[in-house]
């Protein structure tokens, strides 16, 4: 196929599009927070400050706020278009290697980070549509970087991005971007904002037999999200999760299951809207074994493992075997081949600094 490198917008007027490439664009999109990360290497003494610890995640209070515009003066600053889907939106986009092979819809406000995070998106090839918000400031999260950049410190200001609404969805260009799309993807994080969007993408999904998936994202959803985690449970074909995040559903659930295996299965079996296919579950463990459920039967997968030197930094590595699996799958690929790829991703992100690529590495099967 020819490099589709336009602007993702879609002109109903354009009659002599190339028809294969009207369907071949935009196969994958994803609904989630867009933090623009701001990422800088400072010191000790700047943690103390801002009262923080060394790989500590938190949410950013009022006295946190300044810490994004000092960040900004810091030498080697750097942008990255962040937030858990978005990151899976680059990277499957990175493996692709199309441009607009993603859609991405998540609120941003109206203000000089918006435009600093659509700039890096679009450059990744990302079709991004933000809702804009007047009243709310583009979500950020601070990356700080000390002891020689092993250690990192997350304060994320989610702002605009808990206001996004179904309405974006209900636009006529964002319809038609959502009925060219043959699969979806959601993080977790996307429940403490707009579950109508969830459920409304999930009977999209599961009336038209196409793909919709989920990732749980974070212990403390499965915990204090439940009841929305629930709601959107039945919609999902392909569920993601890391073994912290299973122990943490068994818990909450009631399934009175330990065991990582027996635990997906379980969550393979829960009812599911769309009959027509089984739910797979894929559990990652960190340098252990990921594990898949596919018709009932769980599998294993062993990850390449990499010495310390290697290693620099775990942040985003869920989001990017996200991104790789949905790569695959969108290539029209199976599970294991899916895995394979999600795994080269993941190990690729943790050799550099935040969720980023080397744009000159390809995946190869």
């Amino acid at each position: 196929l020819p490099r589709f490198t336009g602007n993702c917008s879609i002109n109903l007027s354009v009659n002599n599009f190339n028809s294969v490439l009207l369907y071949t664009i935009n196969m994958l999109l994803g609904l989630g927070n867009p933090l623009l990360d701001i990422s800088a290497v400072t010191n000790d003494e700047f943690l103390k400050k801002y009262g923080l610890e060394a790989n500590n995640a938190i949410l950013a209070g009022d006295e946190h706020k300044p810490i994004y515009a000092e960040l900004a003066k810091t030498n080697g600053v750097e942008y990255i278009a962040g937030g858990a889907t978005q990151n899976s939106m680059r990277v499957a986009q990175w493996i692709l290697g199309k441009d607009n092979m993603t859609t991405f819809f998540g609120s941003v406000g109206r203000d000089e980070y918006s435009k600093t995070l659509e700039k890096k998106a679009s450059e990744a090839g990302v079709c991004v549509k933000y809702q804009f918000q007047d009243e709310h400031p583009t979500g950020t999260c601070a990356v700080v970087i000390t002891k020689d950049g092993k250690c990192r410190s997350l304060v994320a200001n989610l702002a605009a991005a808990n206001y996004f609404t179904k309405s974006h969805l209900d636009i006529p260009e964002h319809k038609i971007l959502i009925d060219k799309a043959k699969i979806f993807y959601i993080s977790g994080f996307f429940l403490t904002v707009s579950i109508d969007s969830i459920l409304a993408i999930g009977e999209d999904a599961c009336e038209h037999n196409k793909t919709f998936c989920m990732n749980l994202s974070a212990p403390f959803l499965c915990e204090f999200y439940k009841d929305n985690m629930m709601q959107a449970f039945p919609y999902i074909d392909i569920l993601f999760g890391n073994e912290t995040e299973a122990a943490k559903f068994s818990e909450v659930q009631g399934l009175g299951l330990t065991d990582v295996k027996e635990i997906a299965i379980k969550i393979a079996s829960l009812p599911k809207k769309n009959t027509k296919r089984s739910r797979v579950v894929i559990i990652t463990q960190g340098a252990d074994a990921v594990i898949a459920v596919v018709d009932g039967v769980a599998r294993e997968f062993p990850v390449v493992k990499l010495t310390d030197t290697q290693l620099v930094d775990t942040n985003g590595a869920g989001d990017a075997f996200a991104g790789g699996y949905l790569a695959e799958l969108v290539n029209g690929l199976g599970v294991e081949e899916s895995i394979k790829c999600g795994i080269w991703a993941a190990t690729q992100i943790i050799r550099r600094s935040g969720c980023t690529f080397d744009q000159q590495v390809a995946y190869t099967r």
